[in-house]
């Protein structure tokens, strides 16, 4: 070695000290959150599937039978993984990605099923199929040929649709079966047209009038398989929301999913004795500003108390921050300064309000308040049911600590199971979780701001009875309706925009359940932990946020020592409801 080596090896030996040093004290909970041996696993199983995804345009047998293949692959992969040599993080990894895969699996069997149900509608696919396999291989077609095959394409299209027009009018699932694979077969010849047109001057000069044909009568086929359903009027039972009732069996499926061992009627008694709390709670805060027992008095009060307009925004900040600086004095969590810093504020559209009545959240908190376009009436019920003191009870659950720091610890914790695992009993839950603390902790100042707080939680309970008593059969949306107008006091339009928006917004059936379930779930989680465990307010909040999305039964496990059993469905009794 020469000497100038030694003397640099000598130089770096007390950098190595220290780095060694270091290593050996970092603390427990960062070395938890270094990936373990299951995120690879998480990631291949997400790229492969999006790479086959990617590759096969056609949703058809072929795709089916690649798929199934491709997900037998994975559930075997997982089998020879040595469960018992993983860590508490690992193994939940490991449960979660096998029950996505099972998952991903059973609806891939759903889809096909749907497939085979609407194949009387499109005897045509082999045509395409055939122009998509010689797109994937870069077949070069004779332009002519090309043409006649178009020609014919457009001609079967014609066919079937005069076929299927002489038949009865189609159940609401078969026509949009239907509608469904004419869409994907029309989007797989666009993809395999643009392949060629252009480039291949041969296809572009003999075939694109026959493609511009054949196109525009899939459209039109569809749209007239969209329209040729049977009558719906009888469901239309006032409100003119006609949404898709999910039955037990799917219900119970879904919350097996989440991990949720409770029957839905199990969760509706559950909802109820929480809605008769806050009616306790509610007379008790109606009392006290001299209304007696009439509530509604009380509510209209607290509704009365609206900004003018223009100044929400003003209003909202000051929510927003006086929660940040409630949070830090009693040291319930940590607040990253950036995070403090970033959110932002928008105006919600008058289009959105008729879906999202209140606030919405996360990095922007999209302010819900009327707009120069609106109705005088609109105008005056958006400004009633954002008064400051319901506002006050939303914006820290929007905000911090609710979605906006849970969003940003989620870009910086395991930000792979995000992606991978993310359940609204998660992301709503520990929104409403907070609610339920500070309400706890004496966060409402006034009798005004309990009523305020009241409202909202009697509406979440209220959104477990009616949302899962619709998914059972067992209340329509106009009843919705009435029992949110009725029973939480609601103004009339935001009460159709919240059932409109649980049952036609492109939510799950779970999805409203999901604030009040998930809520519980964690306030159960504190109970064991922190209540009549060893973790301080602030560790406990800490390592939530730093395990990510994850149903609430797995934090529980990660929380513990024991990942529990890789296979058997959750038997965790978050609620002190009896079980049946």
């Amino acid at each position: 070695m020469h000497d100038r080596d030694q003397r640099s090896l000598q130089a770096a030996i007390p950098c190595l000290i220290l780095v060694l040093a270091a290593l050996l004290l970092v603390p427990p909970a960062a070395a938890q959150e270094r990936p373990g041996r299951m995120y690879t696993l998480i990631e291949q199983y997400d790229a492969d599937r999006g790479s086959l995804g990617r590759t096969y345009v056609l949703e058809n047998e072929e795709w089916f039978t690649r798929m199934e293949n491709f997900y037998q692959d994975w559930l075997q992969r997982l089998e020879e993984v040595d469960y018992a040599a993983l860590n508490v993080a690992e193994g939940i990894d490991y449960t979660l990605l096998r029950r996505n895969v099972e998952s991903d699996r059973a609806a891939l069997r759903a889809e096909a099923e749907a497939w085979r149900r609407a194949s009387f509608a499109v005897p045509f696919e082999p045509m395409i199929a055939r122009l998509e396999r010689q797109r994937r291989v870069g077949e070069d077609p004779d332009g002519q040929r090309m043409a006649r095959r178009l020609d014919s394409l457009a001609a079967a299209v014609t066919e079937a649709r005069a076929r299927v027009a002489s038949m009865a009018p189609l159940s609401p699932e078969r026509s949009e079966a239907a509608a469904d694979a004419v869409e994907n077969l029309r989007e797989t010849l666009a993809y395999s047209w643009e392949f060629y047109h252009g480039y291949d001057p041969d296809v572009t000069w003999w075939a694109e009038k026959p493609y511009r044909r054949a196109d525009s009568l899939l459209g039109g086929y569809r749209a007239f398989l969209q329209g040729y359903r049977a009558d719906q009027s009888h469901r239309d039972d006032g409100s003119g929301i006609i949404g898709n009732p999910a039955g037990r069996e799917a219900v119970m499926e879904m919350l097996a999913y989440e991990m949720i061992g409770y029957t839905p009627k199990e969760l509706i008694d559950l909802a109820n004795r929480e809605f008769a709390w806050c009616q306790r709670e509610m007379l008790k805060a109606s009392r006290e500003l001299g209304y007696g027992d009439d509530w509604r008095a009380a509510l209209e009060h607290v509704k009365q108390s609206y900004v003018p307009a223009g100044k929400q925004p003003e209003m909202i900040y000051g929510l927003a921050t006086g929660a940040v600086d409630f949070l830090e004095e009693h040291d319930l969590l940590t607040i990253p300064d950036l995070a403090k810093e970033t959110w932002r504020m928008s105006m919600m559209s008058p289009e959105r309000q008729r879906y999202a009545p209140f606030f919405l959240g996360g990095e922007v908190i999209q302010i819900s308040y009327p707009t120069n376009t609106m109705e005088h009436e609109l105008k005056m019920m958006s400004m009633r049911g954002n008064n400051p003191h319901f506002s006050r009870a939303t914006v820290h659950h929007e905000l911090i600590a609710g979605h906006h720091l849970q969003g940003f610890m989620n870009d910086r914790h395991r930000p792979y199971r995000e992606q991978a695992f993310s359940t609204p009993f998660w992301t709503e839950g520990w929104a409403l979780y907070w609610e339920l603390r500070l309400w706890d902790m004496g966060f409402p100042r006034s009798p005004e701001d309990r009523i305020g707080m009241l409202f909202w939680r009697m509406h979440r309970s209220a959104r477990i009875i009616f949302s899962l008593s619709y998914h059972l059969g067992e209340m329509s949306p106009q009843e919705s309706i009435d029992f949110l107008v009725e029973k939480v006091g609601h103004e009339r339009a935001n009460a159709e925009a919240e059932v409109r928006r649980s049952f036609t917004g492109g939510y799950g059936p779970l999805y409203q359940i999901a604030y009040l379930v998930g809520g519980l779930q964690f306030r159960a989680l504190h109970h064991e932990f922190v209540v009549n465990g060893d973790m301080s307010e602030k560790e406990f909040h800490d390592f939530i946020l730093r395990q990510n999305a994850l149903p609430v039964d797995m934090v529980r496990r990660a929380a513990g020592t024991q990942t529990g059993s890789r296979l058997l469905p959750s038997d965790w009794a978050f609620s002190v409801l009896p079980r049946t």
